[in-house]
């Protein structure tokens, strides 16, 4: 047996102890205005990372009324995400001259900042290994 095929062996518990603790989280969200362009989402799984180093991201088309985005393999625990909706698909988050966004956005459990985006501490959640179904709206 040659050395590859006996590292991938003697790894493959590690790699079901892995995946036995990815969870899967599908984000239901409301109030899209259009089916222009996609929904962009970032996970986060700390305060330091948070809105700074996502540990997951992905992107669903926008349906407008209610857009459902699927994320699998995430690792459970406390996380908290941002979603925002890329209406004329440029990749990023558009801003007027003082910063403030001109694309409708969210972060989990409906947070809001007070001149800002809000604290870690009011977006996270836990999500277990078994997954989850959250809602959120935009704004």
């Amino acid at each position: 047996m040659n050395f590859l095929l006996k590292c991938v062996l003697a790894s493959a518990p590690l790699f079901s102890l892995g995946m036995a603790t990815a969870a899967d989280l599908t984000i239901q969200v409301d109030d899209v205005k259009n089916a222009d362009g996609v929904l962009m989402v970032a996970i986060f799984n700390s305060e330091g990372s948070f809105l700074k180093q996502p540990v997951k991201g992905a992107g669903a088309r926008a349906v407008a009324g209610t857009s459902t985005i699927a994320l699998t393999g995430l690792p459970e625990g406390e996380i908290a995400f941002a979603i925002y909706h890329d209406a004329n698909s440029n990749g990023q988050m558009d801003k007027n001259p003082m910063g403030i966004p001109t694309e409708d956005y969210a972060f989990s459990n409906n947070a809001m900042g007070k001149m800002g985006p809000p604290k870690y501490e009011a977006a996270k959640f836990l999500l277990p290994a078994a997954g989850a179904t959250v809602r959120v709206s935009l704004k």
